[in-house]
């Protein structure tokens, strides 16, 4: 006998109300989230700036069909493009990532809650625009700041006990549903109307990791992210349209998205949605590096510094070990030939390798210019990962949230080096205060690579002065980025 399977609607699903209800009701009122989003707004837009320089990230740029002209588009910071809001979100979401150096949130599974900036502020330049040509008043920055704090949020929630990865979907994902849902927001969309939204996001075509992995490793990884955030833009506007959802996408009997992608197992939440993400997130202050080696490349920077003393060089070492967190092993454990930068940038190996040889990592150092230093090969050969349990635990506990990484050195002398320890990177909420000089610092460095001397300082008194960018017009923040 066949199964009679009910045709009657249901309620949408819990996942999806509790998302529409938190970025339709919730008010932040967390002064420490919204100092942080400042400083992630400034920390994300100068990222894309360095982005910039690179022709490989420039060549995706722009409209899809050359010459497109959009009446109160939205603006591509550093750039002369004014685009429709789906594409302008691709451009500056592919900006902001492709050099694996904006903030980052690690957990079950890890990403880049930064990453929905580009759909946030193209949807906000795009609204601000058209609202003052029709007489209206625009938004400001702080609806920017108050969009982000919740992508932060949503994406963040999700990420604590839910591991994508492990059934093979690539974290941007959780991108689409983050920028659908706060743009629908900020479109004026009904609840029901971004429960549809939300419902589309999840049902929709999801990236698997393979971009990430070798032997596919490639540079889709750096507009993966660019492509989530305008989808999201894009759903959020056919939601406004007044099409239809699917109230059960998540947990409709074998065709929802935890039977036919999720083993079956719905998502598990820590905690409720507020502001906990944006206040925890990880900023990448110091070093262009994948997240999970950010200390692991202090370490090294370190050894480097303790070789010269001993008159010693990267030739002199026989091993590395390093003592790490399961999710490093997983992710950028690697031996074997790298075929290009984005193979190199997640190499936990070729990340501990460059700076002690040179006493630095950059971004430059993931070209083929240095990466084909032989050197690097053979000292990279040298170096095994090994997990540290303690540090795995420790890297999940909520009160902790330590990305750990321990490096020993022994010498073909026999000698055996101090084992060195960093548990927390600079950009961690443990070493705020400590990073956030250098933060200031990375900025100004981003500014000053595009823009001429007397725009650059402008925009930078503007970001460090909370109070008078809050009330910016966003139109006017983002006028003050065109090249």
């Amino acid at each position: 006998m066949g199964t009679t399977v009910s045709t009657v609607r249901p309620k949408p699903d819990r996942v999806l109300v509790d998302i529409a209800d938190y970025v339709t009701r919730y008010r932040v009122r967390s002064h420490v989230a919204y100092d942080t989003a400042r400083l992630a707004l400034m920390d994300t837009l100068g990222c894309g700036f360095e982005a910039l320089k690179y022709p490989a990230c420039t060549k995706l740029l722009g409209p899809v069909v050359p010459g497109t002209i959009v009446p109160n588009g939205a603006r591509v910071p550093g750039t002369r493009f004014q685009l429709d809001p789906v594409t302008a979100a691709f451009n500056i979401g592919a900006l902001i990532r492709w050099l694996d150096f904006n903030d980052t949130w690690l957990a079950a599974e890890w990403g880049h809650p930064s990453d929905n900036l580009g759909g946030i502020l193209a949807t906000a330049d795009w609204l601000s625009r058209s609202a003052v040509a029709a007489g209206k008043k625009p938004l400001t920055v702080h609806d920017v700041l108050t969009a982000m704090i919740k992508a932060h949020e949503i994406q963040g929630c999700l990420a604590l006990e839910n591991s994508f990865n492990e059934v093979g979907l690539d974290h941007v994902v959780l991108v689409k549903v983050a920028t659908s849902a706060v743009v629908g927001q900020m479109l004026g969309l009904t609840r029901d109307e971004i429960v549809n939204a939300l419902s589309n996001a999840w049902i929709d075509g999801h990236p698997l990791r393979t971009y990430r992995h070798a032997p596919n490793t490639g540079s889709r990884k750096s507009w993966a992210a660019g492509d989530a955030t305008s989808r999201g833009v894009r759903l959020a506007l056919i939601a406004k349209t007044g099409e239809m959802g699917y109230p059960t996408a998540l947990t409709a009997k074998g065709w929802g998205f935890y039977d036919a992608l999720f083993k079956g197992r719905p998502f598990r939440f820590q905690r409720p949605y507020a502001t906990y993400v944006m206040e925890n997130v990880l900023f990448k202050i110091a070093y262009p590096a994948e997240f999970h080696a950010q200390t692991a490349v202090e370490a090294a920077l370190a050894i480097h510094a303790e070789l010269r003393k001993l008159g010693k060089s990267d030739a002199d070492i026989r091993r590395i070990t390093v003592r790490t967190h399961a999710a490093c092993l997983r992710i950028i454990d690697k031996q074997g030939p790298l075929a290009n930068p984005a193979d190199r940038d997640h190499c936990i190996q070729y990340m501990v390798a460059v700076p002690i040889i040179f006493g630095r990592l950059t971004a430059a150092d993931y070209e083929d210019n240095v990466a084909s230093d032989p050197r690097i090969d053979r000292l990279r050969a040298k170096i095994a990962c090994v997990e540290d349990p303690k540090f795995t635990r420790d890297y999940h506990d909520p009160d902790k949230r330590s990305i750990a990484n321990a490096l020993t050195v022994e010498l073909t002398d026999g000698r055996r080096l101090a084992e060195i320890v960093v548990e927390y990177p600079f950009g961690h909420k443990r070493r705020r205060k400590e990073g956030l000089p250098r933060l200031v610092e990375k900025f100004r460095a981003h500014l000053a690579g595009v823009f001429p001397p007397k725009q650059a300082a402008a925009i930078l008194d503007l970001c460090l002065d909370a109070r008078r960018l809050a009330v910016t017009p966003v139109h006017e923040f983002v006028d003050l980025m065109v090249i």
